[in-house]
């Protein structure tokens, strides 16, 4: 059984980006059900809706059906229901998520859509590989700003103590992690050494981390989504992330020796040659 925690917003600093989504859920002494997700978007700066232009409404979990349009990817793109469990944390996530990121998410969704569509055309019966990286970046996704082109290397090159470490002052003010996918939000409640995201990298000018918080998430979901539809193509587009490195996002990690772990923080991997 899974307990409700009304707190658990201020629980890490991994759930910065989703606070203001999900403030009002503070005051709740039960889980939230889906009226209170629904009021979610009712607030929400930005329209919640489809790539096919639904607005998104979360309602019951439907039972397991063999018609497509039912199936739950293609359900959301044609009618905009977000089949959603009360009183589960990955759903909650994921609710959450889709109000804070509502561009990125709705572009995940098509991808998921189109590529079910191509493959039930064609009548295949395996998933194809642009489902697997559109769910795992959906699942564990991290997005990584920076204006630091130095910065970016370091992270691209699994240079991590490096990065963490030694370049901490510069991290903190030109990088940025925004945690984006509900199952790593999920792991967050209970954080582990060994959580891991896979990164999109954005680059951004150096203003930009002096603008609120709210504007800075919806310029990144404009990124975001702009990149996912654009440039997301295979697992090689995702950059191992292992997120409590990141300096304060581990009451560990504020001692050199953290960073000597390599089992966490691994090199990169040597390409093997043909």
């Amino acid at each position: 059984m899974q307990y409700w925690e009304p707190d658990f917003l201020q629980t890490s600093p991994l759930f910065e980006p989703i606070i203001s989504t999900g403030r009002s859920l503070e005051k709740l002494i039960d889980w939230p059900d889906l009226k209170d997700l629904e009021n979610l978007i009712g607030r929400a700066d930005n329209h919640v809706v489809t790539r096919s232009g639904k607005l998104v409404r979360f309602v019951p979990q439907g039972t397991s059906v063999d018609e497509f349009t039912q199936q739950y990817e293609p359900r959301i793109y044609l009618t905009g229901e977000v089949q959603t469990r009360t009183q589960n944390w990955h759903d909650l996530f994921n609710a959450l998520v889709w109000v804070t990121f509502p561009r990125a998410k709705a572009i995940l969704n098509q991808l998921h859509y189109q590529a079910q569509l191509q493959e039930r055309q064609a009548q295949e019966t395996r998933r194809g590989p642009l489902r697997d990286i559109a769910t795992l970046f959906d699942e564990s996704g991290v997005v990584v700003v920076s204006s630091d082109v130095r910065l970016t290397q370091l992270l691209k090159n699994f240079e991590w103590k490096t990065l963490f470490w030694e370049h901490r002052s510069a991290l903190l003010s030109q990088m940025k992690f925004i945690v984006f996918g509900h199952g790593l939000y999920e792991k967050a409640l209970n954080p582990y050494l060994g959580m891991t995201g896979k990164g999109i990298v954005l680059a951004v000018d150096e203003n930009f981390f002096s603008k609120p918080s709210s504007l800075q998430l919806t310029a990144i979901d404009l990124m975001l989504a702009d990149f996912i539809s654009q440039s997301l193509a295979t697992s090689a587009d995702l950059v191992p992330v292992p997120v409590l490195g990141y300096p304060g996002w581990s009451l560990d990690n504020g001692v050199e020796a953290y960073y000597d772990n390599h089992g966490y923080f691994r090199s990169r991997p040597i390409l093997r040659k043909k």
